[in-house]
């Protein structure tokens, strides 16, 4: 399955995403450690295109994609701006940077999805959850 998104680059559609991502949950049956995981990273994600990519343009949006299989979910998210050097993001545990109000969102994504990737100078983000299924 494969759903496609876009939204206008202001925070009040952030609950637009948060939507999907229970729709998923309960239409996949998907553990709630996962389903934790992938809430938090979705809407970081979402948080920072619309906040650092498209700057809060309400002219800008912010395309993703949700595709899901048996194995995994591929969530990816493409805003209008021009990117970032997300190889070069401050570590926000370190002593230095650990009071800083913002600077958590790459970070949270890289530890909460079980792959992240970047494209487009950090324009397109891609981030994949292997999935457990609920039993019983």
């Amino acid at each position: 399955m494969e759903r496609l998104v876009k939204i206008t680059s202001e925070i009040d559609n952030l609950h637009i995403i948060e939507r999907i991502v229970d729709d998923l949950l309960a239409s996949f049956g998907i553990d709630q450690v996962v389903y934790g995981n992938l809430m938090v990273a979705s809407m970081e994600a979402a948080n920072n295109a619309i906040t650092h990519g498209n700057k809060l343009n309400p002219e800008k949006y912010v395309a993703f994609t949700f595709s899901i299989d048996d194995e995994k979910l591929v969530i990816t998210v493409k805003d209008e701006g021009s990117g970032f050097d997300y190889t070069r993001i401050p570590d926000p545990t370190s002593p230095e940077n650990i009071e800083n109000v913002s600077g958590r969102g790459v970070f949270l994504m890289s530890k909460l999805s079980d792959k992240l990737e970047f494209e487009d100078n950090g324009s397109f983000v891609k981030m994949t959850f292997l999935l457990k299924k609920i039993e019983g």
